[in-house]
C-alpha cells in the first residue's frame, strides 16, 4: 500500500510539473505564437486537428457515460436484455459518413496549404531589368553554425540571418556535412538540410510580430546532429524594408576595419597568425562555398550572440576562445589553433569586438 501511493506522488509531482513548464518559454521561441503567413496557417490547422480530435473525444466519452448510466444492471433487471441494434443501417450510415465528413474538414485545407506553402515557383522570377523580384538565401548548415549567403547581393554573414518584413523571402537549403534541419518556430519553415540535395522554401515576417519581438527572433536546428545539436541556434532580425536596404548597403560597402587600441592591434596580429585561414573578416561571398570551412566574422561585434548561445560581451568571448569544446563539444574549432595565454585572449578579444560594419 505504502509503494502503491509513493508511486501516486512521483506521477503527481510529475503531474504538476508538467503543468508548470507547459507555461515556459519565450514568444521569439515558440510556434504558439506565429509571426508569419507560413508560421500562421501551420497554427491554424494545428488548431482545427486539435479541435476536431477534441469533438471526437467529447461526444465519444459522452455516448460512454450514456451508454454507462442508461444500460446499467438495475435490482430485479439482471436478465432482462436491451433491444439490440446490431446490423442498423441508419448506425451503419451515421458512424461511417461523420468520420469522412471529418476528415476531408481536416484534409482539405491541410491539403492546399501544404501545396500552397510548397510553391517555390517564383524563387527564379524577374523583373523587366532582369533582377530577381524577391529576396533569395541560401542557408549552409554545418557542425554546428549557420551560414547565410545572398547571392543576388554579394553578401555572406554566418549565425545571424538579416531579412526584410512584410515580403516574401526564399530559402535554398542545404548541409555541409550531415542531415541539419532549419527552423525558425515562430515563422514556420522546418525543413531538413541534407549534403546531397537542396530544398527550398519561403517565408514572411509581419512587421508588427517583428516589432513586438524586438525583431529578433530565435532559429533552431530540428535534426539531432551531434553532441552539440542543442547549441545549434541562431538570430533571425527581421527588418522594415528601409532598415533591411541600410544593412545591405553597409555590408556592400564594408571595408576591413581597423584596429583603435594598442591591444586590438596585437590581437589583429594573433587574429591573422592563427584564425585567417578558417575565418574571413569581410562580407562578400567571393569565397567559394567548399572554401567557407568556419564562419564569416564580418560585423561581429554587431551580433547578437557569441557561438550562437553566448551573451555577446568580451567575457563571455574569452570563455569561447579559451576552451571551445567545454561550450560546444565536438565543433570543429577545438584544437586548431596553439594555446592562447590570458593577454593573448584578451587581445583578440578586443580586436574581435570591434569587428563592426554599421556605423
Amino acid at each position: 500500500m505504502k509503494q502503491w501511493l509513493h508511486k501516486w506522488r512521483l506521477l503527481s509531482i510529475f503531474a504538476m510539473s508538467a503543468l508548470v513548464l507547459s507555461g515556459c518559454g519565450e514568444p521569439f521561441l515558440s510556434a504558439l505564437t506565429p509571426a508569419g503567413k507560413v508560421a500562421k496557417q501551420q497554427y491554424d490547422l494545428i488548431l482545427l486537428s486539435i479541435g476536431i480530435m477534441t469533438l471526437v473525444v467529447v461526444v465519444v466519452a459522452i455516448i460512454w457515460v450514456f451508454a454507462i448510466i442508461r444500460f446499467r444492471r438495475r435490482k430485479g433487471e439482471e436478465n432482462k436484455i436491451p433491444k439490440q441494434v446490431e446490423g442498423s443501417h441508419t448506425l451503419e450510415i451515421v458512424w461511417t459518413v461523420i468520420p469522412i465528413i471529418l476528415l476531408l474538414i481536416l484534409a482539405v485545407p491541410t491539403v492546399a496549404i501544404t501545396f500552397s506553402q510548397g510553391n517555390v515557383s517564383a524563387i527564379d522570377k524577374k523583373d523587366k531589368d532582369g533582377n530577381r523580384e524577391h529576396l533569395l538565401v541560401n542557408v549552409r548548415a554545418h557542425l554546428y553554425w549557420w551560414e547565410f549567403e545572398y547571392p543576388d547581393l554579394g553578401i555572406v554573414t554566418s549565425q545571424d540571418l538579416v531579412i526584410p518584413t512584410d515580403e516574401k523571402v526564399y530559402f535554398q537549403v542545404k548541409s555541409a556535412d550531415i542531415k541539419h534541419s532549419f527552423w525558425v518556430p515562430p515563422l514556420g519553415g522546418k525543413l531538413d538540410t541534407n549534403p546531397e540535395s537542396e530544398n527550398k522554401f519561403w517565408l514572411t515576417v509581419d512587421s508588427d510580430k517583428a516589432e513586438q519581438a524586438g525583431n529578433v527572433f530565435y532559429g533552431k536546428c530540428a535534426e539531432l546532429c551531434g553532441p552539440s545539436h542543442a547549441l545549434m541556434d541562431f538570430k533571425v532580425k527581421a527588418l522594415p524594408k528601409q532598415e533591411f536596404d541600410s544593412w545591405v548597403a553597409g555590408m556592400q560597402n564594408a571595408k576591413e576595419p581597423a584596429p583603435t587600441t594598442e591591444l586590438a592591434q596585437q590581437g589583429e596580429e594573433i587574429f591573422k597568425q592563427n584564425c585567417i585561414t578558417c575565418h574571413a573578416i569581410s562580407p562578400s561571398n567571393e569565397t567559394p562555398a567548399q572554401a567557407r570551412t568556419a564562419p564569416n566574422l564580418a560585423g561581429f561585434a554587431e551580433r547578437e550572440r557569441i557561438a550562437g548561445v553566448l551573451k555577446h560581451d568580451e567575457g563571455e568571448l574569452k570563455k569561447w576562445l579559451k576552451d571551445p569544446e567545454k561550450v560546444k563539444p565536438g565543433n570543429k574549432m577545438t584544437g586548431t589553433y596553439p594555446e592562447l595565454s590570458d593577454e593573448d585572449l584578451d587581445a583578440l578579444a578586443a580586436y574581435l569586438m570591434e569587428l563592426k560594419v554599421q556605423k
